[in-house]
């Protein structure tokens, strides 16, 4: 199964006019790191994927389910 990036948080973060950086800093990751699950080169895990959810007011199955169906 390929890895596709996850299009909704991205267009979540630029729709916020956030950097991967700015991201990375609210999340307490490396930006490197961040870049990596955006991009779904690094798992996700579920109570970062809570932490992603909170900063754009969204349930994290509004940001990241259509990627795992």
């Amino acid at each position: 199964m390929k890895k596709t990036k996850f299009k909704k948080l991205e267009e979540l973060r630029i729709k916020n006019h956030y950097s991967y950086q700015q991201m990375a800093d609210m999340l307490n990751i490396s930006k490197a790191y961040y870049w990596q699950i955006e991009h779904n080169n690094r798992r996700l895990y579920y109570d970062l994927a809570i932490k992603i959810a909170n900063i754009f007011h969204k349930k994290p199955d509004e940001i990241f389910y259509e990627n795992f169906i």
